[in-house]
């Protein structure tokens, strides 16, 4: 038999389902998240002015966003604004960004990131170098996917250099880069080229700040040497005129692998010059192969002045495999 109690128990637990069904049947749903902006279910644009357009106006915060709408917080809805720049185009210098990688674990995920960054720069050419005898399938594979403007090159470091404690890690492969460019590019061809690490992560900004550069452009790394960045030194004048670093500051070149760009020109035009991978102290490879092209003056700040980071030394963070293949939860054919 169902007792009064019961009923009211009842009650109470069907009530709000039932007021909850009702309220999604008309349509109601979207005022529940999304007060103070225009229905887009039929492709409305919100007309200019609106105060309730996602490109004008703004959600209120804190509290004041609390206390509007019965104690609904306010959001906004923006539009899908990304469009891929073309493939190429004749009105704006190449960029060559020359990328050495080796296998590891997060090798596909490292180079993922680099590619979802590099689909959003006009006119880039990527030139990939893997350590390693032969191409391997997960990079070509990669490369395919991503629709980029690339080339794909295999240099495994001899075993003589690898023994050598002051070789510079992707030094012979960055050389197999330079070659390439030389070899395809002709006598004076337009471009920048980058040497793009693929443990960093890239500002788009950064793309758009090297393309002017001249000979050699500069700027700031972030999370570098125990500091939360090192940036060239700039005078009154705009010039730079050291460094500001914890590393050995007085090195001519106290700059870091992603910290600058060279116009292509510059490096056709001087084809002796490459990176030394023989007895090269810790910290300058950057500076043999600079001294060799520029003078201190000759060098271009960018990311206004010197003052912005645009780049940066993140390194994803080594998985801990430990439980790989335990209990049989392991599948070899699965490219991670």
């Amino acid at each position: 038999m169902v007792t009064n109690r019961d009923f009211v128990t009842l009650l109470l637990i069907a009530l709000p389902w039932s007021l909850l069904i009702w309220h999604l049947s008309n349509g109601n749903h979207t005022d529940l998240y999304w007060k103070g902006t225009p229905d887009r279910r039929n492709g409305s644009r919100p007309a200019s002015g609106d105060p309730s357009s996602p490109r004008e106006g703004c959600a209120p915060r804190g509290r004041a966003a609390a206390g509007a709408g019965g104690g609904i917080v306010e959001a906004v809805r923006t539009e899908y604004v990304y469009s891929r720049p073309p493939p190429w185009s004749a009105t704006l210098a190449p960029l060559y960004v020359i990328t050495a990688t080796f296998p590891r674990a997060v090798q596909k995920a490292e180079l993922t990131r680099m590619a979802n960054t590099f689909l959003h720069v006009a006119n880039l050419h990527w030139v990939v170098i893997e350590d390693a005898r032969n191409t391997s399938a997960l990079v070509r594979r990669l490369l395919k996917a991503t629709g980029l403007n690339y080339t794909h090159l295999h240099l495994e470091t001899p075993r003589v250099l690898r023994m050598t404690g002051s070789y510079p890690r992707g030094g012979i492969q960055k050389n197999l880069g330079l070659r390439w460019l030389r070899l395809t590019m002709g006598e004076t061809p337009p471009g920048v080229v980058y040497f793009a690490d693929d443990d960093n992560v890239y500002s788009l900004q950064l793309f758009e700040e090297m393309r002017s550069t001249t000979m050699v452009s500069v700027w700031p790394v972030g999370f570098i040497a125990g500091r939360k960045y090192e940036s060239p030194k700039i005078n009154a004048q705009g010039k730079v005129c050291g460094w500001v670093t914890g590393f050995a500051p007085n090195r001519p070149f106290a700059i870091d692998m992603a910290g600058f760009a060279i116009n292509l020109k510059l490096l056709i035009r001087k084809s002796e010059v490459v990176f030394k991978l023989r007895d090269v102290k810790s910290g300058y490879q950057e500076t043999n192969l600079l001294s060799a092209l520029v003078s201190l003056s000759d060098l271009e700040p960018k990311a206004d002045n010197c003052t912005k980071v645009l780049v940066w030394h993140t390194r994803t963070e080594r998985p801990t495999l430990v439980n790989e293949g335990q209990r049989g939860f392991s599948n070899p054919e699965v490219e991670v």
